[in-house]
């Protein structure tokens, strides 16, 4: 519980303006050291103990007798949405500083939506190009994803790489199967082969990577504590881990604006409102942890909700006044 006092308590993150627009350029920005040390140290002791089999997590299969820690890493590689049973996983969904920035750059509203653990054990295969709302659509498209480094990540053990700038492209429906896209584009291609956990690092198959072309592809290298946001739109992907020693264990959040619809994951109602407030449904935490959900109040968002319109004046000028209810002549 000292532990998530910590978090709590830690000091705001106050993105800059320069931050601000290499977000909305690049499609991506990185904070360094924006996780403490010491929440970095409670997460890698949790991962050796799942590893470990020293934790009961529902719908989580215990290692099996005679097997190896390196098989371990292999099956456990990614564990999807575990904030509803494990209260570490709900702490770190829920950081203050990552909502810092997240409430910076899509916000003020914030609704969390998806948990994910990556533990990319050495030669792990990488994950193929892909668009993150391609498989979590919000309306209007406001996803955002938290990659929260708990080792360092680089160019030999598996880094995430991300195509700069390509946030300007639209979402790629796909030819067959699960999945969201711009369908409503007059010249759309659909795509095939997207993502998958087990991609080779040519990824041969994969539709987007004609996409990628004419954009520079740029390595996240990351130490740990140092998280990687990205947009929904971008295109990125990362490749094998090349190590014979070294894993690259991270952890992953996705969020929208909380006034964006989705159908993802039941709905709203299922996710919880992290910051701010919403007309929309949301959850509450499971296990407690300080949020909006708690006790919404109003957000900077609510005070744009003023009364009183700029329009003319029977002087012939422009100010600030109430809208009459008379009725108008077409």
């Amino acid at each position: 519980m000292a532990q998530a006092e910590a978090s709590s308590q830690a000091e705001t993150y106050l993105v800059s303006v320069n931050e601000y627009r290499a977000f909305r350029r690049d499609g991506f920005l990185i904070v360094r050291g924006l996780v403490s040390n010491p929440d970095i140290d409670e997460m890698q002791a949790h991962i050796d103990d799942l590893i470990a089999g020293r934790m009961d997590v529902e719908g989580l299969e215990k290692p099996q007798p005679g097997e190896t820690s390196r098989e371990v890493e292999k099956r456990l590689l990614r564990i999807h949405m575990m904030h509803d049973r494990i209260p570490l996983w709900e702490r770190w969904m829920l950081h203050p500083r990552v909502l810092d920035v997240v409430q910076a750059l899509i916000g003020p509203d914030v609704l969390a939506m998806q948990t994910m653990m990556f533990i990319k054990g050495p030669g792990s295969d990488g994950q193929g190009f892909h668009q993150d709302s391609y498989y979590i659509p919000t309306f209007p498209d406001t996803l955002i994803g938290a990659w929260i480094a708990v080792d360092r990540a680089d160019t030999e053990n598996g880094c995430l790489w991300m195509t700069k700038g390509s946030n300007v492209e639209p979402i790629y429906p796909p030819a067959n199967g699960y999945g969201y896209g711009d369908w409503g584009l007059k010249d759309i291609p659909e795509v095939s082969g997207v993502g998958g956990h087990s991609n080779s690092d040519e990824d041969p198959e994969n539709g987007l990577r004609p996409m990628t072309k004419g954009y520079d592809e740029v390595p996240a290298i990351l130490n740990p504590g140092d998280v990687a946001f990205f947009g929904g739109h971008i295109l990125h992907r990362s490749l094998s881990n090349k190590t014979s020693d070294r894993s690259r264990r991270a952890f992953v959040n996705h969020y929208c604006n909380a006034r964006s619809f989705t159908s993802w994951g039941g709905g709203n109602e299922c996710h919880i409102l992290a910051r701010g407030n919403t007309h929309l449904g949301f959850a509450k935490p499971r296990f407690g942890t300080s949020c909006a959900a708690l006790d919404p109040q109003p957000s900077l968002s609510d005070r744009g909700a003023v009364p009183t319109m700029m329009m003319a004046t029977p002087e012939g000028g422009m100010a600030a006044q109430e809208p009459g209810l008379e009725d108008h002549e077409d």
